[in-house]
């Protein structure tokens, strides 16, 4: 593994738990992993913000994995970073395990970063997840970064009431009598955001913070600079010829 990203890894993360050789090995991992996601708020003053989405195609055959990084500074929320890296999947797509395929790539262009954001909101699931380390969390684990899950569909839970149609409505997110995150509808006509806890935000913190980078889109800022980022990399990674043997 490139000593750019492993030089990256929290206290006492091992590189192989980034791509463990089988599922089982995977599922302990994420099961070790998950016990040190932090469900209060452990940070000090944000001055960057961060958005992560990844870019892929689950049926590509050669399982490339585009992922994006964009730094956007506070309270002004202006893009001042963008980094980006394509790697190659370690791990099959298996619906709970996908932090095994897109975090190497996301620690990729984490690595080419050269201001590292305060808080890092991540196009995916935190704690909402079956067994409570979505990649959210499992982003903001390895880095001991704190870091806030906001999905665009759920993974499991369901809000505990029905939630109101106007812009800026929640309902707590609950599963198995616990709650892991709220359910906001950000905009009207549009359908919810599914927002929890990754690492050192609480859930209070996290639907905070994803008001706060409200811009009148259905995502918040970051993750929204996010996206198109990982959009212009998989389109750039696309375009470029193949190299040559």
């Amino acid at each position: 593994m490139d000593p750019a990203i492993t030089a990256l890894l929290a206290p006492g993360i091992p590189p192989e738990w980034l791509a463990p050789p089988d599922l089982a090995t995977a599922r302990a991992a994420q099961v070790a992993l998950a016990a040190r996601v932090l469900r209060a708020d452990a940070h000090g003053p944000v001055r960057l913000l961060g958005g992560v989405d990844i870019s892929n195609n689950r049926f590509d055959p050669e399982g490339r994995i585009y992922a994006a990084v964009v730094v956007l500074e506070w309270p002004g929320l202006r893009v001042v970073e963008t980094a980006g890296a394509e790697a190659r999947a370690s791990m099959p797509y298996i619906p709970g395990f996908l932090g095994f395929r897109e975090v190497p790539a996301l620690l990729a262009a984490w690595a080419k970063l050269a201001a590292k954001p305060d808080l890092v909101m991540v196009d995916g699931h935190g704690i909402a997840h079956p067994r409570g380390f979505g990649i959210a969390a499992h982003l903001g684990v390895v880095l001991d970064v704190p870091s806030i899950g906001v999905a665009k569909s759920p993974l499991v839970g369901r809000p505990e009431a029905e939630l109101g149609e106007a812009p800026g409505a929640t309902q707590p997110l609950v599963w198995k009598d616990q709650r892991l995150g709220t359910v906001l509808r950000s905009k009207r006509r549009s359908n919810p955001l599914w927002i929890s806890t990754g690492h050192r935000v609480s859930p209070e913190g996290a639907l905070d913070w994803v008001r706060r980078c409200d811009t009148g889109y259905r995502l918040p800022e970051p993750t929204r600079q996010a996206h198109l980022a990982a959009n212009a990399v998989r389109r750039a990674g696309m375009a470029a010829p193949p190299a040559s043997g």
